[in-house]
């Protein structure tokens, strides 16, 4: 046993150091500013409880307000994405997430119902306007063989964060419903403080070092032409469908365990495991998967979905709810940076903001489905059979991440930025200079995997 532990913990230590080694410092600020960002997260936390409790609306009125908050993440998903290809990475996300704070700093204040609904739009359009920016910055800066590993410490990280402001948001707003408003306001100009100082520009070209056909891009990749690009489209519609089913976690769980005679403190326990397990699980899992097949990895995450929460309708004590969420919830860990790698495989260059804006739309729109689909389900037929429908849909996902990826096309070097360049210190992403294809041919080996291994990014 004495042999064993230090074993055990020098493994740990090695299997750590593995896992965030190799990432350019410029990824791990914008990861910091990712775990401020989701250490601030109170509005979404108790929205409804201030609205009801604090203010004394109606319930229904509170769920009209978080529709509104949900509509603004729709229309910013592509709004964000297209600012993140035009303006640029950074100007993206300070322009997000300065509005992000003084539109939640207003929201504290505002005591008209209309109001409040409509600063409430304005906080999700301005927080989800940066999600495509940030996802299309690490693809920019991050080696193709190492996307999976960063989106997942990304993802770890915004899980660890929201962790923590969930058990703090319970605390302040028994003090004060208008600080915890006030302090996520500062920390998410705190994020735009760490970006102004620490993050600039990436996003490949923006230096005007580029000439001949790539110069011309960033014109040609439009709109219309990512809903064009009928393999991609798919993939959104694929991530709709895991997404509906994702969303039920937090939508139709807590009302099938209370129809079901259980407590609000019942489902707490249950829905807790998924946020552990994250939190806990999600450096190995990355681990395990980093550099395997992705379509596999979609398949599998797409079944564990869907009959993770299939098994709900065996479901008769809190444990046994508590196993569910284990299934679905490695499901989910699995998925997110397979999901969000495999778009920035499919993304042209100068396309990635606008990709990662479809992308994350496919998100904001299964967060007004689900509820209203998962509500008449349980009204009209009952929990078991919005359970069985899960699995339908988890499986039909499946079906379309097999079908969809047997031709996938090979990874290859896009221009990011070499992690080295992290050492320029105040160099700007693009003048530190982004790799074109020729240079990446003169990279070692250590920085040029075989396509096999690229391939998961």
């Amino acid at each position: 046993m004495s042999v064993t532990s230090p074993r055990r913990a020098a493994g740990l230590r090695r299997a750590a150091r593995e896992t965030v080694s190799g990432l350019p410092r410029e990824f791990w600020w914008l990861w910091t500013s990712t775990l401020v960002n989701r250490l601030g997260a109170f509005v979404a936390t108790f929205m409804a409880l201030y609205l009801t409790l604090d203010r004394g609306y109606s319930a229904s009125y509170a769920g009209l307000v978080a529709s509104l908050h949900g509509l603004g993440g729709v229309v910013s998903s592509l709004g964000g994405g297209v600012m993140a290809d035009r303006l640029g990475r950074r100007p993206t996300l300070l322009i997000a997430q300065a509005s992000t704070a003084l539109s939640v700093a207003l929201l504290g204040f505002v005591r008209d119902p209309v109001s409040i609904a409509g600063v409430a739009f304005l906080v999700g359009m301005a927080s989800n306007a940066s999600r495509p920016a940030v996802q299309a910055m690490m693809a920019d800066i991050v080696r193709p063989e190492d996307r999976v590993r960063a989106f997942s410490l990304n993802y770890w990280a915004i899980n660890l964060g929201f962790a923590v402001s969930s058990m703090a948001a319970g605390f302040i707003a028994e003090f004060s419903y208008l600080a915890g408003f006030l302090i996520e306001a500062a920390m998410t100009l705190a994020c735009a403080i760490v970006v102004f100082l620490k993050l600039p520009e990436s996003r490949p070209g923006s230096d005007g070092g580029e000439s001949g056909p790539e110069a011309g891009a960033e014109a040609s990749v439009g709109l219309v032409a990512v809903l064009r690009d009928r393999r991609f489209m798919s993939v959104v519609g694929l991530s709709f469908l895991v997404a509906v089913v994702f969303q039920q976690g937090a939508v139709g769980l807590p009302v099938a365990m209370g129809r079901a005679g259980f407590t609000p403190a019942d489902y707490g326990l249950a829905i807790a495991v998924n946020g552990i397990l994250i939190v806990a699980l999600q450096i190995p899992v990355t681990r395990l998967i980093e550099h395997r097949d992705p379509k596999r990895l979609l398949v599998v995450s797409s079944l564990l979905a869907g009959y993770g929460f299939g098994l709900t309708a065996f479901a008769g004590s809190v444990g046994v709810f508590a196993l569910t969420v284990c299934v679905w919830t490695l499901g989910e860990m699995i998925n997110a940076p397979t999901q969000t790698g495999l778009v920035v495989r499919l993304s042209p260059v100068h396309g990635r903001g606008r990709y990662q804006g479809v992308y994350t739309l496919s998100w904001s729109l299964a967060a007004l489905v689900a509820p209203l689909m998962s509500g008449a389900v349980i009204d009209r037929l009952g929990a078991q059979w919005l359970w069985g429908m899960c699995a339908v849909v988890g499986t039909a996902a499946a079906v379309g991440y097999g079908a969809l990826m047997r031709s996938l096309p090979q990874e290859d070097d896009r221009p990011y930025l070499d992690g080295q360049s992290g050492q320029d210190g105040d160099k700007g992403l693009a003048g530190a200079g982004a790799v074109d294809r020729a240079d990446a041919d003169a990279r070692p080996s250590a920085e040029a995997r075989p396509s096999a291994e690229a391939g998961t990014a």
